[in-house]
């Protein structure tokens, strides 16, 4: 129902943003702390980073040194964070069986940081790609990405990973039917407190490159990923494909990319009410970084208002790379 007002002058939008405090008082989205996820990368070795070139500022780490920049964030009180591997190609496959092996390098980095930082969130990625020698995010038998035997093996790769001692389970990998299953093998395995946040709406998006970069998977990617990615041009789908995995037993949902599908996030959020994240990927963090060294933009100010987008379309939470940087930012805030 649209409110009942007076007309000019009696009414002066400007009153309210005539100073700090009352626009303040009268802002309805706050940005805080707490909605941020900050996804890593992790490689092998010991005292090794590694800038991606085509994401400014952000860093493949050796798990020692990821420990030591989780406990930074922890200590600026970001609640989660989110660890994709670099696997050296020597252990990728058309198996994947690295995905699943209880040592590898995701599984290792958990265990690692719940031992040194137990307060912090550790959410993963649950999807082939990382450790095929396709970079497709299945399974793939004559040129065709399998359903159901994918489903088999990120299961295996779940239950890995909750072992080692993952919060969060984000299953990436647009399957039929994997939510279902991996819940029901989560309760089987005694998992019952592992939290699922599924990538229900991802999108077939452009907006990826430099994060296949970041895990290495550029290089051994075959053909594209739209027989199970989202089509860019769909949003009712979009419903569908969530109302499915909460019925199966996902307890968030993730819209992805993020500012191109706002309208996604705001349509999931008003349908449904359940907790809502959107992924801010390597993309659109790779232009504000670009336009902000470049002079273009005021670096600060795009990304501070470019999370505040999520949050007044209906997000809970945003998985943003920006996420130290805000955190120092909100701090000095007050």
């Amino acid at each position: 129902m649209r409110p009942i007002q007076a007309t000019y002058p009696a009414t002066r939008f400007r009153r309210n943003r005539s100073s700090d405090a009352l626009r303040r008082l009268t802002q309805e989205n706050v940005l805080t702390v707490n909605d941020l996820i900050w996804p890593v990368f992790i490689q092998d070795g010991t005292g090794q980073e590694t800038e991606v070139a085509s994401m400014p500022g952000v860093f493949r780490r050796s798990v020692d040194g990821l420990v030591r920049a989780v406990a930074e964030a922890a200590e600026m009180g970001i609640p989660a964070v989110c660890l994709f591997p670099y696997t050296d190609p020597s252990l990728r496959s058309e198996t994947c069986e690295e995905a699943w092996n209880p040592d590898n390098l995701t599984n290792r980095a958990i265990r690692a940081i719940k031992a040194e930082v137990p307060h912090i969130a550790v959410m993963t990625d649950v999807a082939l790609d990382p450790y095929s020698a396709h970079g497709q995010d299945g399974l793939m038998r004559d040129g065709v990405v399998l359903n159901d035997e994918s489903v088999e093996a990120l299961v295996k790769m779940a239950l890995a990973q909750a072992e080692s001692g993952a919060d969060i389970l984000g299953p990436s990998d647009m399957m039929d039917g994997r939510i279902g299953v991996m819940r029901l093998a989560l309760e089987a395995a005694g998992h019952k407190t592992t939290a699922i946040m599924s990538y229900s709406a991802k999108y077939a998006s452009a907006f990826y490159g430099p994060f296949r970069d970041a895990v290495g998977a550029n290089a051994t990617l075959k053909g594209d990923k739209k027989t199970y990615q989202m089509n860019p041009a769909n949003s009712d789908e979009a419903l569908r494909l969530v109302h499915r995995d909460l019925t199966e037993g996902a307890d968030s949902v993730m819209v992805k990319p993020g500012m191109p599908y706002l309208d996604i996030c705001r349509r999931v959020k008003e349908e449904f009410g359940v907790p809502t994240y959107a992924y801010q990927v390597s993309g659109e963090y790779a232009m504000l970084k670009a336009a902000a060294q470049n002079g273009w933009l005021d670096g600060d100010a795009v990304m501070l208002e470019s999370l505040l987008a999520f949050k007044r379309a209906g997000c809970d939470g945003i998985l943003t790379y920006f996420a130290p940087e805000v955190a120092r930012k909100l701090a000095k805030r007050f």
